[in-house]
């Protein structure tokens, strides 16, 4: 049965539906925040070892998916993130085992101190809460984002693209197994049961204050409309526009390697590189070689006036190109005069995601990772480690760009708060 179809069937409207799934999921974090380590961790082995079993079955839900999306018309880098596989799902799975490898940290003391009266203080972490995760078409995102809520005991309302809702659906079948099996409430992650836009719209409002706070995954205008209209807390980013910055004191291979890998590895994750700078000071050395490189491996260079003498390939950079994120086989490159001129241009035109400067400068070094505003910054290492796995967070919900309470990587610990523990015997204050 199509789960489109659900929600006509009872009867009952999306406004109806998205309230219970809210209170659910309020009353299964009031559970969640009192379980055990051991319980979540059983429960999160459980899901592994539920995906590996179900993986014809997730495969055979996300073919559908896939035939749906060409027949819609969908092409390119939108298939190439809806698509899984064998190694895939198993991915998913390495996911979930990693997680529970993962120190709780529900509970941890994150500080603690005694006054002068006898007061003894300890400021202590405790789940947010309920989150909504509105994502589009990585069908992953459903086992990393139920995985991770799970192991720092939050509820999740999970509502998926409607072109990866049989792949998420499959898959949260799976994780609703391991929550079973475990003893924990199911209601802990929920998949929103219908493709109706209303539902997101009615996540946006709180569902009456059950969600504490949204993490969009998706393209620009998906995140665009929930930083516009969410009534709670927001994490996410609304661009990846990163940056490699390739400095007079750099190895000229190096720089080759770690731009090639920046840009091309996947072009249509937010972690690619999308603008190159390179410094005037090695123009004469440099520019070339790395332009070139980026052309033959099927890169299209958008550049100024020094690049397109570098390379006759090399098509203008319009003012437009420093400030778009092309998701694609594109880069725009441009000189600029040293780490001055570089940490300018990021200021500029940069979205705060993540920059990388190339040098073996140390000085260089240290005074871009000071001053680039950016949740990453990274010296001598490719942009597409902006990733919560490659920090050894297990998996990440997404990458957030605000400065309040989560930056970056958002894992288990960025889905955290904490409160004040306050240890007294007897004490009043006097008046």
């Amino acid at each position: 049965m199509d789960a489109a179809l659900k929600i006509d069937q009872t009867g009952a409207s999306v406004e109806a539906v998205m309230a219970d799934i809210g209170r659910r999921a309020k009353a299964a974090a009031g559970e969640l925040a009192r379980a055990t380590s051991a319980a979540k961790n059983e429960a999160l082995s459980v899901m592994a070892a539920r995906l590996r079993q179900e993986t014809q079955t997730i495969l055979a839900a996300n073919a559908m998916d896939i035939a749906a999306a060409e027949q819609a018309g969908r092409e390119g880098p939108f298939l190439d993130r809806l698509k899984l596989d064998e190694a895939g799902v198993q991915a998913m799975a390495k996911g979930l085992e990693e997680i529970a490898q993962l120190d709780d940290p529900v509970g941890d003391v994150m500080a603690e101190w005694a006054r002068p009266n006898g007061l003894k203080i300890a400021r202590v972490r405790v789940p947010l809460g309920v989150i909504g995760i509105i994502y589009e078409s990585r069908p992953n995102v459903t086992a990393d984002a139920g995985g991770l809520s799970l192991k720092s005991g939050n509820a999740v309302i999970l509502r998926g693209g409607s072109e990866s809702q049989r792949s998420a659906q499959a898959i949260h079948a799976c994780l609703s197994h391991g929550l079973g099996q475990a003893g924990l409430p199911e209601a802990a992650i929920q998949i929103v049961p219908t493709r109706d836009r209303a539902a997101v719209g009615e996540m946006l409002k709180g569902l009456d204050g059950a969600i504490d706070v949204i993490v969009p995954r998706g393209g620009r205008s998906l995140i665009e409309r929930v930083q516009q209209d969410a009534r709670v807390p927001v994490f996410g980013h609304l661009e990846g526009l990163c940056h490699v910055y390739v400095d007079d004191g750099a190895d000229l291979e190096m720089a080759k390697s770690i731009v090639l890998n920046a840009k091309m590895r996947r072009t249509g994750i937010c972690g690619a590189a999308e603008t190159l700078l390179v410094d005037t000071a090695c123009a004469a050395t440099h520019l070339k070689p790395l332009v070139e490189m980026l052309i033959d491996a099927g890169c299209e260079v958008r550049g100024d006036e020094a690049t397109q003498a570098a390379d006759g390939r090399v098509k203008a950079a319009a003012e437009a190109d420093w400030s778009t994120e092309y998701l694609d086989a594109i880069i725009s490159v441009k000189l600029v005069e040293g780490v001055e001129g570089a940490i300018g241009h990021i200021g500029r035109y940069g979205s705060q995601h993540t920059e990388a400067i190339v040098t073996g400068d140390q000085a260089a070094a240290e005074a871009f990772l000071a001053r680039v505003d950016s949740a990453i910054v990274l010296h001598n290492a490719s942009t597409q480690f902006a990733d919560g796995g490659e920090f050894g967070m297990g998996a990440e919900i997404g990458i957030a760009t605000g400065k309040m309470h989560a930056r970056g990587p958002v894992g288990v610990e960025q889905l955290t708060s904490f409160k004040y523990m306050v240890r007294g015997s007897g004490q009043t204050r006097p008046a």
